[in-house]
């Protein structure tokens, strides 16, 4: 196989801008799932269970997509059909999920946002795994960190935004941040997702349009034979699981659970409906958005350091650094001072946006490139699924129904998928 071409900085920008959009609206859901199903009559303890629907779909939908990736080719290419598929999916649940309680007729609006919810991951999952395979087939090696870590860069500046849009439009454009009636959501969140539809279909299209995809090359003698040879798992992939597992599960807590948390201990209410907890919910945006920014900020400054370091002592300095910023969520009193651990939260972020696929990618076959990153996908999932089960009994019945101490849980599982990462051997060429 021929060596691909390096491509220079603004080709690896286009090729990677369809993430801004997708992580704008990944952004907007993160920020304002639990607020908007709290809202529309879920429990505390029932948040983590509607949120396994994430998980979930990604777990079924990316190995397929990317086995079908793997194997399409058409006028627009081979991962491109599929960012196109998912962007129109996704907009259109971006669109529809705050609408949840005008769809109502027989099915309460609990049920209809969590559907939407499903819908809309199972969409961006669509096009998300295409995009990570895309790095790899356009890209030789030695660039591979350069190209995920462009896509961390791209992904902080399009969550930026998504998180801060609703307080963005309630505080200073003048939108409403209080709902028409209860069981309503407030209207500066309504025009954020609608806002997000646009941006992502738009920055998908830009990717389409600017980004050309090589077509297949025939088959080698040695990759015939190598076909026939059972499919085999990567060792890498498998001393990265353990990592992954300890960072995903980390993640999936503080997005479930930062809102109720910072509305508690901060603002001392638990009522979805009151404009206490509404504000708590648009200054966790501000704070989501505060650690995307970080990730995007440090993102070109990874393949420098893992340059000197080696990829696994960086990805378990970052992650130290996120697990101690989870766990000095205890020692403030004031929300406003929570913008410090999301910059320690915002290092450990960026460094799992790119690090675990920069030591994967040399390890993959690049004729095999989406299915293998789909699969690695289930690093991903498995854990949200099981802290998605778990969580909220825990909640319950241990933590005595103080969702600051999921954080501090997150904090402490991330600190050992720090200390799993230096046990992985890398691979150098």
């Amino acid at each position: 196989m021929k060596e691909k071409p390096a491509l220079n900085f603004w080709q690896i920008w286009n090729m990677s801008f369809g993430f801004l959009g997708i992580q704008f609206g990944f952004a907007l859901q993160n920020g304002n799932a639990s607020r908007i199903l709290l809202t529309f009559g879920a429990d505390v303890h029932q948040l983590s269970w509607f949120w396994l629907v994430a998980p979930i779909t990604g777990m079924v939908i990316q190995p397929i997509i990317g086995y079908l990736s793997d194997k399409t080719w058409c006028r627009l290419g081979r991962r491109r059909p599929y960012f196109l598929l998912g962007a129109l999916l996704t907009s259109t649940a971006l669109v529809l999920m705050p609408n949840a309680p005008h769809l109502a007729t027989f099915i309460a609006p609990m049920l209809i946002g969590g559907g939407l919810l499903m819908i809309m991951d199972a969409s961006i999952n669509i096009s998300m795994e295409p995009f990570r395979a895309l790095v790899a087939d356009k890209l030789p090696e030695k660039q591979h960190a350069l190209g995920f870590s462009v896509q961390t860069l791209l992904i902080g500046i399009g969550a930026v935004v998504g998180s801060w849009l609703p307080y963005i439009l309630g505080n200073w454009m003048g939108i409403s941040k209080t709902a028409g009636a209860e069981g309503l959501v407030p209207d500066n969140v309504v025009y954020s997702f609608y806002l997000g539809a646009f941006v992502l279909l738009a920055a998908i299209l830009w990717t389409i349009f600017t980004t050309s995809e090589y077509p297949p090359e025939p088959l080698t003698r040695e990759e015939e034979k190598e076909k026939q040879k059972s499919f085999t798992i990567p060792k890498i992939m498998v001393k990265l699981l353990l990592v992954q597992f300890f960072s995903w599960f980390a993640l999936f807590s503080m997005w479930v659970y930062t809102t109720p948390a910072v509305a508690l201990r901060f603002y001392g209410t638990t009522d979805p409906n009151a404009a206490s907890f509404q504000e708590a919910g648009d200054w966790v945006g501000i704070l989501f958005g505060i650690y995307n920014g970080v990730s995007a900020i440090i993102a070109l400054t990874l393949p420098l350091v893992a340059k000197r370091l080696s990829k696994k002592v960086t990805h378990a300095l970052a992650l130290a650094i996120g697990g101690l910023s989870l766990l000095s969520f205890l020692f403030f009193t004031d929300p406003h001072l929570l913008i410090i651990p999301m910059i320690g939260i915002g290092i450990a972020w960026g460094s799992i946006l790119a690090m675990p696929y920069a030591m994967l990618a040399s390890s993959i076959p690049p004729k095999k490139m989406g299915v293998y990153m789909g699969l690695f996908n289930m690093s991903i999932t498995i854990p949200q699924i099981i802290s998605g089960i778990f969580s909220g009994l825990i909640l319950k019945y241990f933590f005595a129904n103080n969702p600051i101490l999921c954080i501090i849980m997150a904090g402490i599982s991330m600190f050992l998928g720090a200390i799993s990462s230096l046990f992985i051997k890398e691979i150098r060429k």
